[in-house]
């Protein structure tokens, strides 16, 4: 299913809301998206481009897993098996991303949005960036790019990631940036995966797609996505990058990054802009969901492991909630240990048993305020570095100190019963009409 399909799919729901009246890319649009969400909206008239503009696309679980057909509980091992099980997308040599071809590309033209009043620029904050590397292949993922002139972008790159690599090795490096793509390779490219892994066949591997040549760099595109920036990312030539509102729906600090020269630009004849608003719903669910299978995979390495919600209320980042199925009295602990090595940006673990709803945070709460001792059930780690995300944690080194909690109630209660009690199950309609 491309990105067309599904807006087809969501207004056969009755869900996609369109805007008809004229908006504009700076401030208007990011406004909106902020106030509807999370219902997915397209802007059909937009002041500054000939464009036009979505968003709110992915805002919640049910979304993603309706956009593949699954129930919330299979998206771990939805992913888990992509990732596991990847396979090379089918190669096109004509693809409707390439319909039009602009060799002088003018950045101004197209809807990249200004989000918020102290934003450094206007910023693409969903572009999907492809690269290649002689010894590693080709490396997909997100990195958000500020505009600062007519073909030239700042673009922050987080050291020691795989682009990283890619562009300390190669001082200079090609890439795709692709704009308007379906949530298979939105969800691919948000995964963290080892050095050498093609994030497109994660992709494939979630719903089979073509990929196509780009046309000035050696790298290949989804055939279907709307917007492909061609250029170069050079490692020396550095330009401020920020203020940008980040995960944590902060203010991200200004740093000397590196610069994308933009050298082509190709999209369809009627083009839409995917606009993914920073520090909203859509960005926490692209960052934190892609870590859900990694926890689990690690967590259960040494206990069962049942399901694990990186929550909104972490930033979709910092914390995690691990729901098991308790053995042992220090199967708590040890799912606790697991989760940070599986999501090492992690700041805060919660361990529940499994008669907890681990989407429901008055339940996480309950389960704190019944089932936890701070000087039992806390386990502290020494300082170490964080995320650079988190506002809280020591500026430079980004050391935090990292915290789990053990919900877990004890496999033989001293004393008073852990468990609720259940309420008699009635037939309403017996006693309630209802309509």
């Amino acid at each position: 299913m491309s990105l067309r399909d599904y807006f087809q799919q969501l207004e056969a729901q009755g869900q996609l809301l369109r805007v008809r009246e004229p908006i504009s890319k700076t401030y208007e649009i990011a406004g909106v998206l902020k106030q509807i969400e999370p219902r997915p909206v397209i802007f059909e008239s937009v002041k500054e481009s000939p464009f036009r503009v979505a968003g709110n696309l992915l805002c919640t679980k049910a979304a993603f897993a309706g956009y593949f057909g699954i129930e919330v509980s299979e998206i771990i091992p939805t992913l888990a098996s992509a990732i596991d099980r990847r396979t090379p997308p089918e190669v096109t040599t004509s693809a409707p991303c390439q319909e039009v071809v602009e060799t002088d590309p003018d950045l101004d033209r197209l809807p990249i949005l200004r989000h918020c009043a102290q934003d450094g620029g206007n910023y693409i904050s969903s572009g999907v960036v492809i690269a290649s590397h002689p010894e590693y292949g080709q490396n997909v993922d997100f990195h958000r790019m500020m505009q600062f002139s007519k073909n030239e972008m700042a673009v922050r790159v987080v050291r020691s990631r795989n682009f990283d690599t890619f562009l300390r090795d190669r001082k200079q490096i090609d890439v795709a940036v692709c704009i308007g793509n379906a949530p298979n390779i939105l969800a691919a490219a948000a995964t963290s995966v080892s050095l050498g892994i093609n994030e497109l066949e994660i992709a494939n591997a979630l719903e089979p797609f073509k990929v196509v040549k780009a046309k000035t760099v050696d790298v290949y595109v989804p055939a279907e996505t709307e917007f492909v920036l061609e250029g170069t990312i050079y490692l020396d030539r550095l330009h401020a990058e920020g203020p940008f509102v980040d995960l944590t729906e902060t203010y991200d600090i200004v740093r000397q990054e590196p610069v994308f020269e933009v050298k082509a630009i190709t999209h369809r004849h009627d083009a839409i802009w995917h606009a993914l608003l920073p520090g909203a719903l859509e960005h926490k669910l692209l960052m934190g969901m892609p870590r859900e299978p990694t926890i689990f995979k690690k967590v259960n390495e040494v206990v069962r492991c049942l399901d694990v919600n990186v929550n909104p209320g972490g930033c979709s980042w910092l914390h995690a909630v691990v729901q098991i199925d308790k053995q042992a009295e220090d199967d708590g602990k040890k799912a606790i240990l697991a989760a940070f090595e599986g999501h090492r940006s992690c700041k805060h673990v919660y361990v529940v048993d499994k008669d907890i709803d681990i989407y429901n945070p008055l339940e996480v709460e309950w389960a704190m305020a019944t089932r936890f001792q701070g000087d039992r059930d806390l386990i502290m780690l020494e300082r170490a570095p964080g995320s650079s995300l988190d506002p809280s944690a020591s500026p430079g080194t980004h050391e935090t100190t990292r915290l789990g909690f053990d919900l877990t109630k004890p496999l033989i209660a001293q004393g008073k019963n852990f468990d609720k009690a259940p309420f008699p199950k009635v037939d309403l309609e017996r006693f309630i009409k209802c309509s």
